[in-house]
């Protein structure tokens, strides 16, 4: 299970909302209006509720979590997916570990769509994970903060066949 911990991303995070829990501190608890035009009591503990406290608390629930199951791989990007999807061995032709460009493919990390064939993307950190590629030519990159042993749990999985990374 992989959660977003990375310094640069919460240090983003708490600069965006600690405007919000000042603004409710001085305001509602302070009496001191927040701002040269300050918004109405409800609006701003609604304002506080949503950023103040909803924009952490879901980037602190997000996480992916992989398995290797006797039928397939299942994934699960929480709490966005309610439940496991699964990659059926039988659909696989090919899967890979391999270096990707987080940035550069898929625009930054999370659950991304990349272009040029790149397919779908779900990654939390770093630069590494196995890529699958469908009999139906779609693709699915899962990040993983151990992409060499989610490799080995791969080989040797029903008829799946592995490729040289890259």
């Amino acid at each position: 299970m992989q959660h977003f911990r990375q310094l640069w991303l919460w240090v983003l995070i708490l600069a965006a909302v600690v405007p919000f829990w000042f603004g409710a501190i001085s305001q509602l608890c302070l009496g001191r209006p927040f701002g040269s035009n300050p918004m109405s009591n409800l609006g701003l503990v609604l304002a506080w509720v949503v950023f103040g406290m909803g924009l952490p608390g879901f980037l602190l629930s997000l996480r992916l979590t992989t398995e290797v199951r006797p039928d397939g791989v299942y994934y699960q990007f929480s709490p966005i997916h309610l439940a496991f999807r699964r990659l059926a061995f039988e659909d696989l032709k090919h899967w890979c570990v391999r270096e990707y460009r987080p940035i550069r493919e898929y625009g930054g990390w999370g659950l991304r769509y990349g272009g040029k064939g790149c397919g779908w993307a779900y990654t939390v950190s770093g630069c590494r994970g196995v890529q699958f590629e469908l009999a139906n030519g779609r693709r699915v990159l899962l990040g993983s903060q151990r992409a060499d042993e989610f490799g080995k749990a791969m080989e040797g999985t029903a008829g799946v066949t592995s490729q040289a990374g890259g």
